[in-house]
Order: C-alpha cells, then sequence, then structure tokens
C-alpha cells in the first residue's frame, strides 16, 4: 500500500523567539534529520512563509538548508500556501491572491525554483479550509491540486483508494482527501515503539495496489508530542508502506473521477458540515468575539483597499489576517486571551496607519475594547470553561479510535525503554524541560501497561 504523508509546518508572525527555537529543536530538526537519514522515505510539506523568516532569524537556517537538500533529493515535496496563514474562505478574492503570491515569492527566496520546478505543484488552503473559491484562484495561479479534509467528500459517494479526484469545472486540477482514521490513529498512537499496532490495525489494506493520505500538524513530532517523532521514522521503514508524495499519486493511480467537494476544515466535525457551519472553529454566528473580530477585519481591509499609499499599513494587514486569532476566540476547547487581543490590536493599528477617516478609526477602537472586555468576561464568568467542557466531537473520534488499539504488555516495554532513552539525552543536552515532559509520558504508560493482561 502506497502511503503519502503530509505535514504542515507554521508559526504565526507574532511568535516568540524562545519558542520558535524551542519548536525547531524539539520538532523541526528531528523530522529533517529523520528523513535525510532514511533515503527511502518522503513525505509532502507545508512550511509558510513566515515560518521560512522566523527560522533564519532565530537560528534556524540548517532546518531550511535541510529542507532544500531533501528538496534535491525529491524526498520531499513543497505545497503553497497563504504567507501568514490567512483563513482563505472567508477573505476577498484580491486577499486570497495576494496571501498565495506573498507566500511563492518568499519560498522562491529560500529554495529557489526547485521547489516548483516540475509544474507538479500542490495546494494547501491553511487549517484544510476548503471553499471553491479558493480552489478556483488555486487553479488559476499554476497550481496542480489541493488537499483537503475527507470529510469535504461528497456525501452519497465512498473514497476510492485506488482513484484520484479532479473537481468539478475546475480541468485536471486534482483534489486529495486527507485520511481521519489513520491520521487519528497515528497521533492518538503510544508514540515510540508503536509502529507495530499501526501496522496491526491497518493489516487488511496492507498488500494492496491501493493509497492512503495522512496529514497532521509537524509540531505534533517531538514538541506536542515527545517521541512521536520515532514513530513516524518506524512507520517509514516498513515494507509494506510505500512512502510517496501526493503529486507522485496521479502517476500511480491515473483513473480518475470527478467530485465537487463540500465546504471543510481539518478541524471540523461531522456535526458542522451537518449544520451547514464547516467554519465555525473560527466565525460562529452565536460567537460575539469572533462576530467582532470579522469585522474589525473586513473594516481593515477596506481601510487599506482605499488607501494604497498606505504602504505600511499594507504590510501589517498581510501580517494580520493570520487564522490564530479567530481559533483561540472558540473556546472548543482552544482559548488564549492574549492571541485574542493581539489580534485585534494589529487590526486596529492597521486601520489607524490606513489614513483611515475618523469615525472608522473610532469603530476600530471600539471594536477593540468590545473584544477585549468580552473575553474578561468570558474568562471571569466560566463561559470559556463550560463551552470547552462541552463534548468536543474530534476528541470523541480519538477516544472511539483508541478502544480499537490493542497493545502487548512487551510493546509497552519497548515503548517505555525508548522513551527513557530520550530523557537520558534530553538531560545530557540539558533539555530539562524536554526530559520531564517524556518522564511524565513514561508514567503514563507504565500505568496503563499494568491494565494490560497480555
Amino acid at each position: 500500500m502506497y502511503w503519502a504523508n503530509f505535514l504542515h509546518i507554521y508559526q504565526p508572525p507574532t511568535q516568540k523567539e524562545l519558542w520558535v527555537r524551542r519548536i525547531a529543536e524539539e520538532s523541526y530538526r528531528k523530522i529533517v534529520r529523520g528523513l535525510r537519514a532514511n533515503p527511502r522515505a518522503k513525505i509532502t510539506l507545508n512550511i509558510n512563509g513566515i515560518l521560512c523568516e522566523l527560522l533564519d532569524r532565530y537560528g534556524g537556517k540548517d532546518v531550511l538548508a535541510d529542507i532544500k537538500a531533501l528538496l534535491e533529493a525529491r524526498q520531499i515535496e513543497l505545497t503553497g500556501s497563504a504567507k501568514y496563514h490567512a483563513f482563505l474562505p472567508l477573505l476577498p478574492t484580491l486577499e486570497i491572491e495576494r496571501q498565495i503570491r506573498l507566500n511563492e515569492e518568499t519560498l522562491d527566496a529560500y529554495f529557489g525554483d526547485v521547489w516548483r520546478k516540475d509544474g507538479k505543484h500542490g495546494f494547501f488552503p491553511p487549517e484544510m479550509a476548503y471553499s471553491k473559491e479558493v480552489a478556483t484562484v488555486a487553479c488559476a495561479l499554476g497550481y496542480q491540486w489541493i488537499i483537503v479534509d475527507e470529510l469535504a467528500f461528497p456525501t452519497q459517494k465512498k473514497i476510492d483508494g485506488t482513484k484520484t479526484y479532479t473537481i468539478t469545472g475546475l480541468s485536471d486540477f486534482g483534489v486529495f482527501f486527507r485520511e481521519r482514521t489513520f491520521s487519528f490513529a497515528i497521533l492518538s498512537s503510544e508514540g515510540a515503539g508503536s509502529a507495530s499496532t499501526i501496522i496491526r490495525y491497518l493489516s487488511d489494506r496492507l498488500g494492496k495496489n491501493a493509497y492512503t493520505l495522512t496529514a497532521m500538524d509537524g509540531e505534533t513530532f517531538g514538541h506536542h508530542r515527545p517521541g512521536l517523532e520515532t514513530l513516524l521514522f518506524d512507520l517509514m521503514r516498513e515494507k509494506s508502506l510505500i512512502p510517496t508524495t501526493i503529486s507522485e499519486l496521479k502517476d500511480k493511480f491515473p483513473n480518475q473521477e470527478i467530485v465537487e467537494p463540500r465546504n471543510s476544515t481539518w478541524a471540523a466535525t461531522t456535526s458542522d458540515l451537518q449544520n451547514n457551519t464547516p467554519y465555525s472553529r473560527w466565525q460562529k454566528k452565536d460567537n460575539p468575539i469572533q462576530q467582532r473580530q470579522w469585522e474589525l477585519t473586513e473594516m481593515a481591509i477596506r481601510a487599506v483597499q482605499k488607501s494604497p499609499e498606505a504602504v505600511e499599513a499594507r504590510k501589517k494587514l498581510d501580517e494580520a489576517l493570520h487564522s490564530d486569532q479567530y481559533w483561540w476566540a472558540s473556546a472548543r476547547p482552544w482559548w488564549s486571551l492574549e492571541m485574542i487581543e493581539r489580534g485585534a490590536y494589529e487590526l486596529k493599528s492597521v486601520v489607524e496607519t490606513a489614513y483611515a477617516s475618523e469615525e472608522s478609526q473610532k469603530r476600530a477602537e471600539e471594536l477593540y475594547k468590545e473584544i477585549l472586555y468580552l473575553g474578561f468576561e468570558w474568562q471571569r464568568s466560566g463561559k470559556v470553561d463550560e463551552i470547552s467542557r462541552q463534548e468536543d466531537e474530534e476528541i470523541s473520534e480519538l477516544r472511539e479510535l483508541k478502544k480499537k488499539f490493542f497493545i502487548t504488555k512487551e510493546e509497552y516495554g519497548h515503548m517505555i525503554q525508548v522513551l527513557k532513552s530520550q530523557i537520558r539525552l534530553a538531560a545530557r543536552a540539558e533539555e530539562y524541560h524536554r526530559a520531564a515532559m517524556i518522564k511524565d509520558r513514561v508514567r503514563e504508560l507504565c500505568e496503563e501497561m499494568k491494565k494490560t493482561k497480555k
């Protein structure tokens, strides 16, 4: 079975140097070095232009050099995207195009034309946020395919792993669907040493001339989940799985079918699509904070469009459109008043810098204060906790999936030994925070092992 694995790595333009350096060490370096150490390994990678600049600025030039070397070795392919990780379906067409072109200019600056020289490069919309307009813009700009979540697949059909798909009305523009279950299987695994449980889970599909496509945040490997990066490369070494890039799938599986994907994101749930609210984590009608965020966003965009000579405002707007501020205002279950305030302040500054009318500047100030006051009210009143306590469908999916796994005591023991060796390495390198995180994971695994009878 062919396995196309997609990783997305990104940090917001406001990210602090400390975190860029830490995540680069805990995750990005481990990923690129693991790929270079295993010539069989292949992935499709999205690195947004802003992360390239942050790595260049904060000690990550070696990561960029390794990515370029892997591109030249054809072990990875890069996708296009939006430079500042904007939520594209909710933006005007001109802003969608601008974000994509800015990203292309940045990738060209760091990787030359090697990242798209074969003409088969694809497109990753941030948050895997799909709309027909986004696909149409990507197609018009020369991209060959787009990656979306499997929930976007038409409800009356079933994904066939021996076919590839194109989008209705977009001639020869491919669409590839992320398999949620297999992606969740990797993310919910126990990490180091658990490749055998994944292979056992896939057993009835192995050996067939078909493919699967997984997609995840790259930071999960090593940063959010210490030790999970070793699972990634254990799977890359499995002979029953043949690593491939997404673009290679079109040649391997030439039988195509035309479909009309539904609006979706990779954080959407089944109920979101049933309720026709695919973007609810970023814009929910009953979330007054997000409603004000988008009113302020639209005001900032209009102010810049009316003042094309305001170069500083234009640059500020490009950066201020990152999707994080809306995500953190969802409280489902993610919440950060700091990110909410920072995003609103940036958008307000755009209006002020763009020579907007006194009335517009006054309204922008009002919206900024309302967003901030509502955030404090939600936090003090317990509303944030109330929303986050509500059953999250994605978390439920992960729990249900985990029940399908059976891990033997021997496998648990192997995982624990691998993680203990990583504790020693982290301590030797004076990475005491990481050593403590891995130690907590070992304790959890020991408790799980005690519950296992075999």
